[in-house]
């Protein structure tokens, strides 16, 4: 279940500050933060610092100046550097001390004295202790993603299980997300399938309902669900409301981990029944038993001996970091997912795996107990700060012997393996951008390619897409989509559909980031590789279209004055729209192709292939979320409350729209006013 966020006041306050960074891209998870005054406390530093900066001092000279002004006290301090930019993020337990290192120009690693080199302001939050620094500098470190630390990458949000607690009779649900909604979730899963797997077995024990809550109100008799006893039928009363009550708590006591204890009892209620010949009700409770069998068995690896617990494990190859975790709850694996840190190459895997820890349950869930595969530095204080996180107490080890040294050793292998497999990858879409700028005579390999296509039935519903592509393959988290909005385009029209997508998407670049300047040269002798790495403005874009959609395209970007900074190509379909035939087109070459087993060939066609299922789904979503919208969506006033009254009332919205006003003043909560505006909307048009 949810905890209870254990930081005290004055340090959120701190981190509201520090969170509304000017550096900080609109787009980021902390966007819209209100303004926080600086805490007196901190003023000082922060005057020091402007200072420093204005007088042109950078490096350990000007740390050697901020030093004599630090408190000796716990905290969290920011290094920038002349533009602003965060370059690392630390917390020390001693601010003095730790500041007091840096200036002294003696460095251990070639990464920290870069760091110092570049840093002109520094900026300070004063702690009550080292552990609440800690949860502080983990939670800055994932908002301001500076390029020293070591960074949680491809950190989606996991599913959940939920069982909500705001209806009479709870339902079971999966759920991503905020946790918003009133009620208790258990988790995380890795995977959606996980998740869907638990939920159906569980429906099969517990009996519990999943349908919407719209739904629920509206059945007068049970349904399917019911007849293949999955569940209970609380919606017509075919179980009493306490005995459904039951039944939620029974699920929720196995979830939380008392999975032998509610096995132990429906084992006995089934004993009961059947010395009492009652073997109907045996057999209900039998087919239960077995469901909850098949929960904790239906996985790869179950311990004997762990409730709960999350299994991390390191490894290092190449330059790069893999980190795999397993989630196992309820005495069950949940599934496993693989992390790909950025991290300097000079660090070692206990400090690797450390900074990711803090980072990692920032916003998640945490177990009573975590394994490791290496000791980490400052494991106890890390363990006291996930305990006031948890409101718990929180284990963290290094096993050695037995079963919990053999889930880590699984752990690791499966770490190994993920980052083989990662390496063979990149090394492979390294060589396919290397053949694709040979064969389209680029003057260096692209970074960033984009891919443009366009989606609609007869001009209805349309919209335009945007994949990304980069060194380590596709980069989701740049995917874009655009609703086309302009009335003056024809119904299917996709010179104008691509016009508009284009004067979009480079109107933002032009604003956001401006034209694009110098890129960091592809031999840097900075091995650092950060989210900065990756360029806002692409190399290459392609366009799923022949040479009418690149004239159109390229008029579009000479309007805006971008066409010198970006290679155009055209892709069209080939002879018989056959894959394998496509034409491609260039500004100032003639049409061409590519013999038909040409790996990049293949990679464009792949390219080519995600642009359009990214349009496709695109477009489906937006045609579902048009089939299902309420008329009653459309008018003013009328809420989710208003528009559950009128459907019990009239059973559907068409009903409603021929209702006279008096039949719509007799529902709950519409006043005189909002009935007239009822039906002024559904008889007053034109």
């Amino acid at each position: 279940m949810a905890a209870a966020d254990a930081i005290p006041a004055d340090t959120e306050e701190d981190l509201a500050y520090l969170a509304d960074d000017p550096n900080v891209d609109e787009e980021d998870e902390i966007s819209g933060s209100p303004e926080a005054a600086p805490r007196p406390e901190l003023e000082i530093a922060w005057d020091t610092a402007g200072k420093e900066h204005s007088e042109g001092k950078i490096g350990a000279e000007f740390i050697q100046a901020l030093v004599k002004r630090l408190p000796n006290k716990p905290g969290v301090y920011r290094m920038m550097n002349a533009a602003g930019d965060v370059l690392y993020v630390g917390k020390a337990r001693s601010l003095k001390k730790r500041v007091t290192n840096y200036a002294q120009g003696r460095f251990h690693t070639n990464r920290i004295g870069r760091m110092v080199a570049q840093t002109a302001a520094m900026e300070f939050v004063v702690t009550r202790t080292e552990t609440e620094a800690l949860l502080l500098e983990a939670n800055l470190i994932k908002r301001l993603r500076p390029r020293f630390n070591v960074l949680l990458r491809d950190d989606k949000s996991f599913p959940y299980i939920l069982i909500t607690g705001d209806h009479r009779a709870p339902g079971i649900f999966k759920h991503r997300g905020a946790h918003s909604r009133k009620g208790d979730y258990f988790g995380p899963f890795a995977s959606a399938g996980a998740v869907g797997r638990t939920i159906n077995s569980l429906q099969k024990a517990f009996l519990l309902r999943s349908c919407t809550d719209s739904v629920f109100e509206t059945r007068t008799r049970p349904c399917l669900l019911y007849q293949i006893k999955r569940c209970s039928a609380p919606c017509t009363n075919e179980i009493s409301p306490e005995g459904y009550l039951d039944l939620v708590a029974e699920a929720k006591s196995f979830l939380s981990g008392r999975s032998q204890k509610v096995k132990g009892e429906i084992s006995a209620a089934m004993q009961r029944a059947s010395e009492a010949l009652d073997f109907e009700t045996a057999a209900i409770l039998r087919d239960r038993l077995a469901a909850l069998s098949h929960v904790q068995s239906h996985q790869a690896i179950n311990p004997q001996t762990l409730e709960e617990a999350d299994v991390f494990a390191v490894h290092q190859e190449g330059g790069q970091t893999c980190i795999e975790v397993f989630f196992f709850r309820t005495g069950q694996n949940w599934g496993n997912r693989s992390y790909f840190p950025k991290a300097d190459p000079s660090l070692g895997p206990p400090e690797v795996l450390g900074a990711f820890l803090a980072q990692f349950y920032d916003d998640k869930l945490v177990p009573k107990c975590i394994l490791l595969s290496h000791a980490v530095e400052d494991q106890q204080l890390l363990a006291d700060a996930l305990s006031i996180k948890a409101s718990r107490k929180v284990a963290i080890a290094v096993p050695k012997r037995g079963e919990r040294k053999e889930l880590t050793d699984h752990a690791r292998q499966n770490a190994r393996e993920a980052l083989g497999r990662r390496l063979a990858e990149t090394s492979s879409q390294a060589r396919l951008l290397k053949g694709f700028a040979e064969t389209f005579h680029l003057e260096r390999t692209p970074r960033r390619i984009e891919i443009y296509d366009n989606s609609h039935i007869m001009g209805t519903n349309a919209v335009g897409a945007m994949v990304v592509a980069g060194p380590e393959g596709f980069v989701k988290n740049q995917y874009r989509k655009f609703n086309i909005r302009s009335e003056a385009i024809t119904p299917g029209d996709d010179f104008g559909m691509m016009r508009e997508v284009m004067e979009r998407r480079f109107s933002r670049l032009l604003k956001e980031d401006g034209l694009p300047g110098a890129e960091i040269p592809e031999e840097s002798d900075d091995e650092i590789v950060t989210e900065k790495a990756f360029p806002a403005w692409p190399d290459v874009i392609l366009i799923d279209g022949g040479k009418g959609q690149l004239s159109a395209v390229n008029t579009i970007l000479d309007n805006l004055g971008v066409t010198g900074f970006v290679t155009m190509i055209g892709i069209a379909k080939g002879v018989d729209r056959d894959a394998g035939r496509e034409r491609f087109f260039m500004e100032g070459r003639d049409a061409f192709s590519l013999p038909i087993r040409d790996p990049v060939l293949y990679f464009i066609q792949r390219l080519r292939d995600e642009a359009h299922r990214f349009a496709i789904g695109s477009h489906r979503a937006r045609r579902k979320k048009e089939m299902i919208r309420n008329p009653l969506d459309e008018i003013a006033g009328i809420g989710p409350g208003r528009k559950r009254a009128l459907l019990h009332h009239f059973g559907t919205a068409k009903a409603v729209s021929r209702a006279a006003v008096a039949d719509i003043l007799a529902v709950p909560g519409i006043s005189e006013a909002m009935a007239r505006q009822i039906y002024g909307h559904f008889h007053e048009k034109g």
